[in-house]
Parts: structure tokens; C-alpha cells; sequence
């Protein structure tokens, strides 16, 4: 199967969609729990799962096919796993409540953006 180039211009805005949505968990996260949400605290929330998600990408070589749904699934398992192992390691505790909540909130943040775009692209597709 041959894979169509993706334009830098799509892997750079898929990129920032997966960090912003990160930093999005981190944030909702720190309000739901009644801590502070300012850039530093949100920043250390964010960063074990930011390591993830870069683990992700690397594993998916998500800048070939960003937008796909396994490549996002691939990011998704990356980010949960790697996050969980760093947050694990220095807080010496994982909750059961918080990796079901977060896995789910994180599935929802990284797999959401990519089916709203395959739905519109698919809807493109039809009216054209």
C-alpha cells in the first residue's frame, strides 16, 4: 500500500492538537481536584503524559499518517502508558479511579479530534 505525503503544515496542526489535548486533561484535572490551574502547575500535571505522548508519536511515526484513527489509538496507548509509569514513579501511587477517568479522558481528547476531522473529510468527500 502506498501512503499519500502528508503536508508539514497537517503533522505540525495534528501535533498541536495532541499537546493542546494533553494540556487540556491536565488542566480539567487540576480543577476537578480544586488545585491551581496556572501554566506551572498545569505543565507539571501535563508532563508525564507529554513524555507519553511523544512516545506515542515516535512508536506511530504519527507524522506519516497523523490523522488516522490507529495511528491515534498507538499516541493514545503511548501517552497512558508511558504517563501513568512516569506519574507512577514519582508519586509511588496509581489509583485504579484515576487511570480509568484519565485513560478514558485522554482516549476522548486524542481519538475525538481525529474522528470530528474524519467525519467532516468523509462529509467533504459526499458533497463534492
Amino acid at each position: 500500500m502506498t501512503t499519500q505525503a502528508v503536508r508539514p503544515a497537517t503533522v505540525t496542526l495534528a501535533a498541536g492538537a495532541d499537546v493542546l489535548a494533553v494540556l487540556v486533561f491536565a488542566a480539567v484535572g487540576r480543577t476537578s481536584h480544586a488545585e491551581g490551574v496556572n501554566a506551572l502547575g498545569v505543565l507539571i500535571t501535563a508532563v508525564p503524559f507529554l513524555l507519553g505522548l511523544l512516545v506515542g508519536w515516535l512508536v506511530g511515526r504519527a507524522w506519516r499518517t497523523p490523522l488516522r484513527l490507529p495511528v491515534g489509538v498507538v499516541v493514545w496507548v503511548g501517552t497512558v502508558v508511558v504517563g501513568f509509569g512516569v506519574r507512577a514513579a514519582f508519586t509511588h501511587r496509581l489509583p485504579l479511579t484515576f487511570v480509568l477517568v484519565a485513560g478514558a479522558s485522554l482516549a476522548l481528547f486524542l481519538l475525538g479530534w481525529r474522528g470530528v476531522t474524519h467525519l467532516i473529510a468523509r462529509s467533504r468527500r459526499q458533497n463534492a
